[in-house]
């Protein structure tokens, strides 16, 4: 089950990530869309997924109790775990190439 999460989740990523490089300012081509979206964002991720799964395994022993307040209070946390996790890694990435991200 964790494996099948952690795919749909990049396969999510990359899909959007893909239309969005393809109808949005960028217009680029399908082809080098798929190609920027893989590589631009794969690490990040990957590094995501891997902290938010770490984290709420962790802290609930990979049960899902949806009645109870320390699974929500376990979801928020991961979730904070899984935005810090790859933070490094963009801002060295978008110093690299000079971009901005506002």
């Amino acid at each position: 089950m964790l494996t099948e999460t952690v795919a749909s989740g990049i396969t999510t990523s990359i899909i959007l990530e893909t239309v969005l490089l393809r109808r949005g300012a960028d217009q680029l081509s399908w082809p080098v869309a798929l190609r920027t979206a893989m590589g631009m964002s794969m690490v990040s991720m990957v590094a995501m997924e891997a902290a938010e799964n770490a984290v709420d395994y962790h802290l609930t022993g990979g049960v899902v109790a949806l009645d109870d307040p320390s699974f929500w209070m376990a979801a928020a946390v991961s979730m904070t775990a899984g935005y810090l996790a790859p933070l490094p890694y963009n801002y060295l990435r978008l110093k690299k190439y000079g971009k901005a991200c506002h």
